[in-house]
């Protein structure tokens, strides 16, 4: 039997990349997947993907950053399901810039992505988790143990020269986790995260010359590594290599499954050695 089977799971940001990924690996490990995404497209595609392997998922589009956004997101998986039993909070993006050149609407929009969309998430959350955490208390002596999972970076815990911004969010959700850890134990919910270092997604595609443009919520931010920067990542990782989307996801996944369910407020570095 598959260890997620009957299992229900909410992976933010699952279109692309690490995000798309886990959706990947925990419903092949039988989870049902709500996936969301920014891009509406992306995130149809992947669950058409999942659906056409035999897996049970549905989308869930829309900016995790609208503070209205969370309560649709936490709706639309139980009217699907019922239940919500995993919840990754992976959605996030980079944009970089030195101390001097980090404008208010810059330092904002990193927060706001990477701790306050999660913290809004979890919020809405617990308005189901407390009462259905009681209940099965009640009847059971004990309630089904919840799986938490949040997404920060090596730049969170070590900090990186040009992310200000960016890493002031991915160290508050560090915070967020240790201390959500210890006021949701008593509904048997383990709360932890996973601190990446380089994965190689479109965020931080090697290049040569200009930099790479994407849109983020109808901004263009530069993103990716130069190749020299890369090479340079890959000579300070043990493994002499930068991570892969499935790298990302396997750590996640640790925090998925039974055999981490003694698990809680720990932050997992997962960066080949960084």
């Amino acid at each position: 039997m598959s260890k997620l089977e009957g299992k229900v799971a909410i992976v933010t940001g699952g279109g692309r990349g690490v995000g798309k990924a886990t959706a990947f690996m925990l419903a092949r490990d039988g989870a049902k997947v709500v996936v969301n995404d920014l891009d509406a497209s992306e995130a149809t595609a992947v669950v058409r993907e999942l659906v056409e392997e035999g897996h049970e998922a549905i989308a869930c589009a829309g900016n995790v950053t609208e503070s209205l956004f969370p309560d649709q997101l936490i709706q639309t998986t139980l009217d699907a399901y019922g239940q919500i039993d995993i919840l990754v909070n992976n959605a996030g993006y980079i944009w970089n810039g030195a101390m001097h050149n980090h404008s208010d609407e810059q330092w904002q929009a990193m927060l706001d992505v990477h701790v306050t969309a999660p913290f809004r998430i979890l919020r809405s959350f617990s308005t189901w988790l407390r009462d259905q955490a009681k209940k099965e208390i009640a009847e059971n002596g004990e309630a089904v143990c919840r799986k938490i999972v949040n997404v920060s970076s090596v730049s969170g815990t070590l900090g990186s020269a040009t992310q200000i911004a960016y890493s002031s969010g991915k160290s508050a959700i560090v915070g967020l986790t240790k201390t959500l850890a210890k006021e949701w134990g008593r509904y048997n919910v383990t709360v932890n995260c996973v601190a990446f270092g380089h994965i190689e997604t479109r965020l931080t595609q090697s290049y040569d010359g200009e930099p790479p443009l994407i849109e983020v919520d109808g901004r263009e931010h530069r993103v990716g590594l130069t190749s020299g920067q890369v090479e340079g990542v890959k000579r300070t990782v043990s493994l002499g290599r930068s991570g892969k989307p499935d790298d990302g996801a396997g750590a996640i996944y640790l925090f998925c499954i039974p055999e981490s369910n003694f698990v809680t407020g720990e932050v997992l570095t997962c960066s080949g050695g960084l």
